[in-house]
C-alpha cells in the first residue's frame, strides 16, 4: 500500500536524521559545538515547528473535510437507490425485472466497496446499463404510470450522477510534493533534536518513538484523504441497508 510505505520512508527518515545528528555530534569540530552555534540550530528549528504544526493541522483538516464529504454523499447515494426501488415498486409490476437489476447492482456495491468506490467497476457498469435497459422497456401508456416513469428516469439520472462523484473522490487530493516538503521539514527538525543530545538508550529509544508516532500520523492523514482504501474507509453500511429494504 502507498500509504504503508510513506510511513516507512517517514520512519527511516526522521530516525536517521535524529540519530546521526546524534551520533555524528563529537565528531564535528570544537567551534561547529559551541554554544552559540547551538542557540542558532534551536532558533531555526523553532521556526520550523511552528511551519510544520501549521501545515499538519491544514493536512488533517483537509483529509477529515474529505472523508465526511463522501461519507455524506455515500450516504445520500444509498437513500436515492432506495428512492428509486420504491419508485419502480410502486410503478407496477412490469418494472420488476428493473429491480431485480437494481438490487444485484447494490449487493454487488455493499459487498465489493472498495472496487466500486475506487474505480469505475465494468460489472457494476453493466448492471446499471442493465437497469437502464429496463427502464427503456417501459412503456408507460396512462396516468399515473406516466408520471411516475418520469420520475423514476429522473431518480435514475441522480443514482449515476452520484455513483460517478463517488468514483472521481477516490483519489486523494493532498499533493504529494507538499507530503514530501513537510517529511523533509521533519527531517530538520528531528536533526536539530539530535545535535548535542546525550548519547543514551532513554534518548534513542525516544526517538525511534517519536520517529514511529510522526510516521503514524502521516500514515493515517494519507490513509484518511483516500476514503475508499486502507483501514480507514467510508463503511458500506449505507448500501447493505439498501440492499435490505430492497429485499422487503
Amino acid at each position: 500500500m502507498n500509504e504503508v510505505r510513506i510511513a516507512i520512508f517517514v520512519f527511516l527518515c526522521l530516525v536517521g536524521a535524529s540519530l546521526g545528528a546524534l551520533f555524528s555530534y563529537e565528531r564535528l569540530p570544537p567551534h561547529q559545538r559551541q554554544d552559540d552555534t547551538h542557540a542558532v540550530v534551536r532558533l531555526i528549528a523553532n521556526i520550523f515547528i511552528v511551519m510544520t504544526s501549521l501545515v499538519l493541522g491544514l493536512m488533517i483538516s483537509s483529509a477529515k473535510g474529505r472523508f465526511d464529504a463522501v461519507n455524506r454523499d455515500v450516504h445520500s447515494y444509498a437513500t436515492e437507490l432506495i428512492l428509486l426501488d420504491r419508485m419502480l415498486l410502486l410503478y407496477g409490476p412490469e418494472a420488476s425485472g428493473a429491480r431485480r437489476e437494481l438490487r444485484s447492482y447494490t449487493e454487488r456495491a455493499a459487498s465489493g466497496w472498495t472496487v466500486e468506490g475506487g474505480h469505475s467497476d465494468k460489472t457494476n457498469e453493466r448492471l446499471l446499463e442493465e437497469v437502464e435497459t429496463g427502464l427503456r422497456a417501459l412503456a408507460p401508456s396512462r396516468e399515473p404510470q406516466l408520471s411516475i416513469w418520469n420520475d423514476i428516469r429522473e431518480q435514475y439520472r441522480k443514482v449515476l450522477e452520484l455513483r460517478w462523484a463517488l468514483v472521481e473522490q477516490a483519489e486523494g487530493s493532498i499533493p504529494r510534493p507538499l507530503v514530501l516538503m513537510l517529511v523533509a521539514w521533519l527531517v530538520l527538525i528531528f536533526a536539530t533534536f539530535g545535535f548535542r543530545a546525550p548519547r543514551n538508550a532513554v534518548i534513542v529509544s525516544g526517538f525511534i518513538a517519536a520517529s514511529a508516532l510522526i510516521g503514524g500520523a502521516i500514515y493515517l492523514i494519507v490513509d484518511m484523504d483516500a476514503p475508499f482504501e486502507g483501514p480507514i474507509q467510508v463503511s458500506p453500511a449505507p448500501l447493505q441497508r439498501a440492499v435490505a429494504e430492497m429485499s422487503r
